[in-house]
């Protein structure tokens, strides 16, 4: 079972102000930057719809969601949720999600990392996606990961 430890770390500015309005815009005219989805997902305590910009991981025959900056609120609600939506453009695919243990994470970060690291590295201590393995466990129970089916 996945340890929780309590980190987050909190968007820059621009990300919160620019990036992630910019994200979600272009997601939700059905432009995917390199894999990103708008996550629906019903909060845990007022049960109304939230959304936020994630990217999809598509690795080896899996979809995953993972959490660059750590306990977040979508992932406080996936956890509570058991599952969402994901859109592209007009289309919203329910999903139902898992989270993996820390174990299982270590093969999913190097890979989130190859792809996303330039624009998530510091959310991942500077971790890289070729580090020592002893690195990827450091962080693997930072980061929680979500295994997706039906999406």
């Amino acid at each position: 079972m996945t340890q929780y430890k309590t980190q987050y770390k909190k968007p820059g500015w621009f990300v919160k102000n620019v990036g992630n309005g910019l994200i979600m815009f272009l997601t939700s005219l059905g432009l995917s930057v390199r894999g990103s989805r708008v996550l629906y997902v019903r909060g845990r305590k007022s049960g109304q719809w939230r959304r936020n910009p994630v990217n999809l991981l598509t690795w080896q025959d899996g979809r995953y969601l993972v959490a660059p900056r750590g306990e977040t609120e979508w992932v406080r609600n996936l956890r509570a949720a058991g599952g969402g939506e994901l859109g592209l453009g007009s289309k919203r695919t329910p999903f139902a999600a898992r989270e993996l243990t820390d174990a299982e994470k270590p093969d999913l970060l190097r890979a989130y990392l190859k792809l996303w690291s330039m624009e998530t590295g510091y959310f991942f201590d500077r971790v890289k996606h070729d580090a020592p393995d002893a690195d990827i466990a450091r962080i693997a129970p930072q980061h929680p990961v979500f295994g997706i089916s039906g999406a």
